[in-house]
């Protein structure tokens, strides 16, 4: 039986059991009126239904493949995401300011409820996304907001978390990745990071990958940890990260091993700095 998006269902919910206009006479969202909303879960439900649930099947039959050092991702897929992108679907709860629609999080939630359950596998993508973007609003100094915010809201660019590494597992706070620094300003790191969801792909220009490592002198565990924003193609020239993919372990997960970059986006005992890298990017996003 075809999918078919829920979208009754979550009008039915926002109307009578969790309603939304509590949060509609907010300020920040008085535009999310009554007309808007069913009218973004009525086009969503639609793409859902017409543009990405037909490629589930597709997505199974022919996984995405390693190809001469590039990861092709499933018949489909690159035009898949370049509609969810055009639509604005990336940025449905995104500042305005940077170029987002700036909608309660509760539409957010229906919409990747839709997504997932027509395509959970492409819909990860903007989901991750949708992850650096709130970090990055909450965390980055307005320099890098500018930079990176509209490309990523927009679709332009894509995001990903660079957190696992293989001996630690589910307990983040036991990584192992070291930043040091270096004379110019920029931070070398070291590590490897693995199942890092749709860490390489076909579908955008760019990926800007959120990486945890720690500063020499860290404290142990997780208040020790420094996150950093690396790109695979730099908005301005510098040098010095090496990316080497080590494999492709799934449709969307990979695994890297990381040496040489710049200053952490965010970390518990510095305060902000940037780092760039070959090809890459990296900044720290904030401080704790």
């Amino acid at each position: 039986m075809p999918y078919q998006a829920p979208v009754s269902d979550y009008q039915f919910i926002f109307d009578q059991v969790v309603p939304l206009a509590p949060v509609v006479a907010n300020p920040c969202f008085s535009e999310a009126t009554q007309d808007l909303t069913d009218a973004v879960l009525s086009e969503c439900g639609k793409m859902c239904d017409t543009v990405m649930a037909p490629l589930q099947r597709p997505g199974d039959l022919h996984p995405a493949q390693l190809e001469n050092g590039v990861v092709r991702t499933p018949p489909g897929f690159a035009d898949g995401y370049a509609a969810i992108a055009e639509s604005g679907w990336v940025g449905i709860a995104a500042t305005p300011e940077h170029g987002g629609m700036g909608l309660p999080m509760a539409l957010n939630t229906a919409m990747h409820d839709m997504m997932c359950g027509a395509c959970i596998s492409l819909n990860l993508c903007p989901l991750l996304s949708q992850g650096q973007i709130e970090a990055l609003e909450h965390h980055a100094n307005a320099d890098l907001q500018a930079l990176y915010l509209p490309k990523l809201i927009s679709g332009e660019w894509t995001g990903t978390m660079n957190l696992t590494e293989p001996h630690a597992g589910s307990d983040v706070g036991a990584l192992s990745s070291k930043a040091e620094p270096q004379a110019d300003g920029s931070y070398k790191i070291l590590g490897q990071k693995i199942f890092i969801t749709w860490g390489e792909h076909d579908v955008a220009e760019n990926i800007c990958h959120l990486v945890l490592a720690r500063l020499p002198g860290a404290k142990p565990g997780p208040k020790g940890i420094s996150l950093f924003l690396v790109q695979n193609l730099s908005p301005m020239p510098m040098a010095v990260l090496e990316r080497a993919m080590i494999c492709a372990v799934s449709v969307l997960s990979i695994s890297w091993a990381f040496t040489a970059v710049q200053p952490p986006l965010w970390n518990f005992q510095a305060q902000p700095v940037g780092w760039w890298a070959k090809n890459t990017t990296a900044w720290p996003v904030c401080s704790p």
